[in-house]
């Protein structure tokens, strides 16, 4: 590589790594020292200014300069030879980022006051980055030849990180690299392998020229499904889950929706999915390796909630009902404003993923101004996919508004829901857009029956800003009852709104329709809306787990649509990306109740 300001022009070639091995070895330049030349005051100090905010810092780091400042019997000449030594490593650091003609200025102060040998002080001009000029490619393999693979290689070559013109580091050049194999592998081409990478340097017009070589290896299909640890629950189950068909061209994205949905089954504490390692041609067997939950177990919980205080759960899971071979779910939840009894029953799935299920559901809950306690059975079929969920059922509601309102009110209905999901990741999205559908209609039950009609349509949406811009997540939420008469309707049927996942700063429930008598009471339209801000927060330059939040909310429910008023709440909030799912805190104002409301929410659920 050349030194800055060399007369004749050169080429360099740097080897994937070349410039990070050439630095540690430089790193490893040392002085003969024995834990009795240490000293706990440093010899000297060293201070590193650059014209560029990042650059101090990350030399700091790393040169290994640093370590020589605590040698009690370091002299002059020692530090001499350290500083030319030091040069020479800044400025293969300095290649990683992309500058390959620095202007470096050592400066030795000995009279600084404190240190044996004074200040020692780096001042740098990074200079121009080095940009990519050209990106040659090179196939080798069926991908060279397949005219089927010619969209997989193209989305590879317009998908790659360092197009003409970009930045070159070192970091980079190696994620680009990667990034460009997990391509090639993800569909198709289990063996592919990166034969050779090279990155041409021509320092004196700091400009890069890459060369890369992949090859695919043969086109591979599935071959037998090689199942291990299916005893308690069968190996067709798991084929049903899997839904791996021998002969399918391979996708790595196939294996990992079959592991998850195995994992999300609940019948399986752990998974595995792969191409068997040693089948290596076109052909791969894939293994399947399982680690059957307990046929019973039970969940006990102690939470908070910042609307009703304390929470305890209690759940009861038996994954195969003696003789019904259904698995069973019993829930129960308490705290002060709902207390909860349910039961669940799913059946085994068939070959297309349908799974006849049932529930019933009671619950006591307190309102403002008001209890209610009501009944909910449904009996129909869901079918749980990776990115949409449908089900149909039949459902019975009933609900007895206590208190000042007094009566039981019935109804039975038929009704489909449908969930579209499509996020790039789970259950932290960055990108994605999620679409929900449900449609019923059904008659109440009495003296005076009213067919009624229901629809509740609500959406979901990440639009990326930028690396360090964050993102934007906008919700939206619109449903209506469509009847003459929604007076012997059950409360469970129509809309209330506010609480944490709809218009924070407002108590769960507490937006709807005010009755005669001033209390809430739940009404037949509903809206609601929001726009929030996530944006990652940085420290020492570093990417943590937390988020902030800036966010607006607006929601109304009305029984007729000239009177809406919509409830505004806003505020701040901060996220953390914990082990179990995104943690939400916020801190909203509820513009019409002028009052702060913290708010307390974790997971993701759409």
């Amino acid at each position: 590589m050349n030194r800055p300001g060399h007369p004749r022009r050169r080429w360099g070639w740097a080897m994937a790594g070349g410039l990070l091995a050439l630095s540690a070895m430089l790193c490893g330049t040392s002085l003969a020292a024995t834990d009795t030349d240490i000293s706990n005051a440093p010899v000297f100090e060293l201070v590193v200014r650059a014209d560029q905010a990042a650059i101090a810092p990350f030399l700091t780091q790393h040169l290994a300069l640093q370590r020589y400042r605590a040698l009690s019997d370091l002299d002059e000449i020692e530090l001499s030879r350290l500083l030319r030594d030091a040069d020479t490593q800044a400025r293969e650091l300095l290649a990683t980022l992309g500058f390959f003609n620095p202007q470096l200025r050592w400066t030795h102060d000995l009279s600084a006051q404190g240190r044996a040998l004074g200040q020692v002080q780096l001042d740098v001009s990074t200079g121009p980055p080095a940009r990519i000029a050209q990106v040659q490619w090179h196939w080798q393999g069926d991908v060279a030849e397949n005219p089927m693979a010619q969209t997989q290689q193209q989305d590879i070559v317009q998908l790659w990180a360092l197009p003409p013109g970009e930045t070159f580091t070192q970091t980079a050049w190696n994620q680009a690299k990667n990034q460009a194999l997990r391509q090639l592998v993800s569909e198709r081409y289990p063996w592919g392998r990166l034969v050779s990478s090279q990155a041409r340097i021509d320092t004196d017009n700091n400009r890069v020229h890459l060369d890369l070589t992949l090859d695919s290896g043969p086109s591979v299909r599935l071959g037998s499904v090689q199942i291990t640890g299916a005893d308690k629950y069968g190996a067709q189950q798991v084929e049903r889950l899997a839904r791996l068909l021998p002969g399918k061209l391979y996708r790595q994205s196939d294996l990992l929706e079959a592991q998850q949905r195995l994992v999300v089954s609940g019948f399986y504490d752990s998974v595995f999915v792969s191409l068997d390692p040693e089948a290596g041609g076109e052909v791969a067997p894939v293994k399947v390796e399982l680690k059957e939950s307990l046929r019973q177990k039970w969940v006990l919980g102690l939470g908070m909630r910042s609307d009703s205080g304390a929470r305890v759960t209690a759940e009861h899971t038996h994954h195969s009902i003696p003789g019904l071979h259904w698995r069973a779910v019993s829930k129960v939840a308490l705290d002060r404003d709902l207390q909860s009894v349910g039961l669940d029953l799913l059946a085994p799935p068939d070959s297309d993923l349908w799974r006849w299920n049932t529930s019933l559901k009671v619950d006591h809950e307190k309102r403002v101004g008001f209890q209610v306690n009501s009944q909910r059975w449904r009996a129909g079929r869901t079918q749980l996919g990776e990115r949409i969920d449908r089900s149909y059922f039949a459902q019975y509601d009933s609900a007895n508004q206590m208190g000042d309102i007094q009566g039981q009110k019935e109804s039975i209905s038929g009704n489909y829901a449908w969930i579209w999901r499509d996020f790039d990741s789970l259950p932290f999205p960055n990108r994605g857009l999620g679409l929900g559908v449900e449609v019923g209609t059904g008659v109440t039950l009495g003296s005076d029956r009213e067919p009624y009609a229901r629809w509740l349509v609500r959406g979901l949406a990440f639009m990326p800003l930028g690396k360090t811009a964050g993102r934007l997540a906008l919700r939206a939420e619109m449903g209506s009852v469509v009847s003459r008469n929604t007076v012997n309707l059950p409360t469970t049927q129509l809309f209330l709104t506010g609480g944490d996942n709809s218009v924070r700063g407002y108590a769960p429930n507490s937006i709807g329709v005010t009755a005669d008598n001033g209390l809430i009471v739940a009404g037949r339209y509903l809206a609601s809306g929001s726009v929030e801000w996530q944006r990652p927060i940085v420290w020492n330059q570093q990417r943590t787990d937390w988020e902030s939040a800036i966010f607006a909310d607006a929601g109304a429910v009305t029984n007729a649509m000239s009177q809406v008023r919509a409830q505004i709440g806003y505020g701040v909030g901060a996220r953390w990306r914990s082990p179990v799912g995104p943690v939400r805190m916020d801190l909203a104002y509820a513009q019409s109740l002028r009052k702060l409301r913290l708010h307390l929410s974790v997971g993701f659920t759409f």
